[in-house]
This record gives C-alpha cells, structure tokens and sequence, in this order.
C-alpha cells in the first residue's frame, strides 16, 4: 500500500469492546458515581438501637445528609468503595490506614444547630481510623461556647431550660396488680420494657405514662430519677470523687470552643484531657502526676482548636452519650438525619412489618 493510501490513526475503525469489556466499565462508573454521591451528597444509614425513641425507631432507614455540615474530605483513601469498616458479609477488613490524610470539611448550607439530629463517629472508639469509626446518631444538645447542666432531668442550656423534643421518652416504674402479657406493651408501642421484682420498667413519654396511670389494674406510676449527689459510676468526666453526677443531675459542664482558652488545674483537667491528648491531634501532649504538659513544658492553659458539641439520646435512660464518653468533635461529624426513607418493624409480622406512616417523613 502507497503511504497516500495509509488511513490516519482517526480514520482507522475503533475497536470494539467485548460484552465483558462493557459491564465491567459499567460497573466502574456506577462505583464511581455511588461513591462521590455518598461522600458528598447523601448516604443511608439504619437505626440499631433504641437511644433515639420515640422519635427514631430500631428498624429506621435514614438519609444523612453531608450538604447541611459540608462534606469531609477523605481522610483513608486505601479503602473498598460502598465499604465502611469491613467487607460486606465478611469480618475482613475493608481498608487500609498506611495512608492517613488531614480533615477538611467543604462549606455546608449550615452550622449544627441545638436539637438536631446529627450522624457522627463515635469519638471513644479505637482501632479504627477517625472517618472509619462506628456511625453513632444522636440530638445535638448543646453547640461550642455553650454550658450544659441537667437538673432532676430537665436540661438546661446556659442556665436556660431547653426545649424538649417531640417523643422525649424517660424511665417508669410500673406497679401492676397482674402479670402483663407481651401484647399488653406491643398494642400500646411500648418496645422498651424489662420485668424487676417490684413490677416493670418501660421507657416512654410522659404523656404515655399518664395514660398508664389512668389504667384501673395499674396502681403506680412512677418516674425513675436519680438523686442529687448521687454518682454514677462512668458518667464523663470518670472523676466521682471531684463531681458526684448521674444521668439526671448533671454538670454544668463547659462545651470547647475553637479558639477558646481555658485554665488548666487538677480540677478541670478531667474535662479536657481526652480532648487534648485524642481529638487535638496533638504529637507531644501528655499528662503526668495530673499535671498537662506539651512539648515537655507544663501547660497551665490551653487554647483549643476546633469546635466541639454536646450529643444526647432522646430515650434519656436508655442512651450512652456525651453524659457518658464526653464531647463530638467537630471532624467527627459526619451529617444531619433530614428524612426516613423506609421503617421496617423488626417485630412485625409479615404484612405488617413496614410502618407506612413513618415512611419518607421529614426528621424534626
């Protein structure tokens, strides 16, 4: 052939792929495409335990929403895509954390707010890398610069009483003159009981409790609150013997605010050591005799450098939380619960097991 007669390379016929060639670059791009919309956009998430009843139910399906907050940056990108910590159906380890990147967090449409409902890692883990943490769902109670104090189970937001939310729900004691049968709890949605000695304890709302008290085989209904002064063995900051707090008497305790400088003494160093030490990303921190020393000189103030938040199950006796294991770092947020997509009843019956009326409901 005359070399005026060779096709140019653009003239030449394209190759064609085979049928195995196209799904697996279908494939690629759908990962592709599911994985950028997760990290960015929306991710699902399913409520596990009963920490956020009434207003959120064991069998919930959520969509979280990044947008609110500001997507996070990737901080372990050696890891299988759609994955969280493990492979799907497999306890093999779905990353790798040889690579670990600095957070940053793109601008969202807003800060967190008291009383939302916000998706984050879970702060006191270990073994796993900060974004690969187990997801965790509470209501923000309180914001950075805030103080939080509870008093015989009303919370109190700088010194103010807080507003409760929809669903609130708080520990009963019931006395009964009869046994009462599982469908007793099951037609009134009571799902969180346990039988004692002295009758049961459910968790519900007040307005439920008040209705149980007009039963005429229910003799007493009774709120369960612990008594000023009286410590709690693990509630935050672990030291009973400088602030004797309980899950209903509690604090007041002084949120961290970026920028903020507090003093540093035996007595608020409790407060502040997980904190500096964990959250902080700070390489020469340490405390030795309860004294904090950074760099190896001894630091009698310290100046915080990221926001922090006060998180709070809306079952409050039934709800391990910030009154427990201390604050939520702010690049442990992941988003807000704006909607619930699908709610399955996990002791439902068959024909009855998805709650119609909870399904794409807004989250308050």
């Amino acid at each position: 052939m005359r070399w005026w007669n060779k096709k140019r390379p653009e003239q030449r016929p394209k190759e064609k792929k085979s049928p195995a060639r196209e799904w697996a670059d279908a494939v690629m791009f759908a990962v592709v495409f599911a994985s950028l919309i997760r990290w960015a956009t929306f991710e699902a998430y399913a409520i596990p335990t009963p920490s956020m009843e009434k207003s959120l139910l064991v069998g919930d399906f959520l969509f979280v929403s990044k947008l609110h907050y500001g997507p996070r940056t990737p901080m372990t990108p050696l890891q299988v895509p759609l994955t969280h910590q493990t492979i799907w159906g497999t306890g093999i380890p779905s990353y790798s954390d040889a690579i670990q990147l600095n957070p940053y967090r793109l601008p969202g449409f807003s800060e967190v707010k008291k009383n939302d409902a916000v998706v984050f890692n879970f702060p006191a883990e270990k073994g796993h890398p900060l974004d690969l943490k187990t997801y965790y769902i509470k209501r923000c109670i309180g914001v950075a610069g805030d103080s939080v104090a509870i008093r015989q189970g009303q919370v109190y937001i700088n010194g103010r009483a807080a507003t409760k939310p929809d669903g609130l729900q708080f520990s009963y004691l019931l006395k009964t003159d009869r046994v009462l049968n599982e469908s007793f709890f099951s037609d009134r949605d009571i799902t969180d009981s346990y039988r004692t000695p002295e009758g049961y304890i459910v968790h519900i709302c007040p307005e439920k409790a008040q209705q149980l008290a007009g039963l005429d085989f229910i003799r007493e209904v009774k709120r369960q609150l612990a008594a000023p002064q009286e410590a709690e063995a693990g509630i935050f900051p672990q030291a009973p013997d400088l602030y004797k707090w309980n899950k209903d008497n509690y604090g007041p305790i002084y949120i961290p605010q970026e920028g903020a400088t507090v003093a540093i003494t035996p007595q608020t160093l409790p407060f502040y050591e997980k904190v500096i030490l964990e959250y902080e990303h700070n390489e020469n921190a340490e405390v030795r005799d309860g004294k904090l020393y950074i760099d190896g000189q001894e630091a009698n103030a310290y100046t915080f450098k990221q926001d922090y938040y006060f998180m709070m199950g809306d079952n409050r006796h039934n709800s391990l939380d910030s009154r427990y294991w201390g604050y939520v770092p702010a690049d442990h947020i992941v988003g807000k619960a704006v909607m619930i997509w699908m709610s399955l009843d996990p002791n439902g019956k068959l024909l009855d097991r998805v709650r119609w009326d909870r399904v794409f409901s807004s989250i308050d």
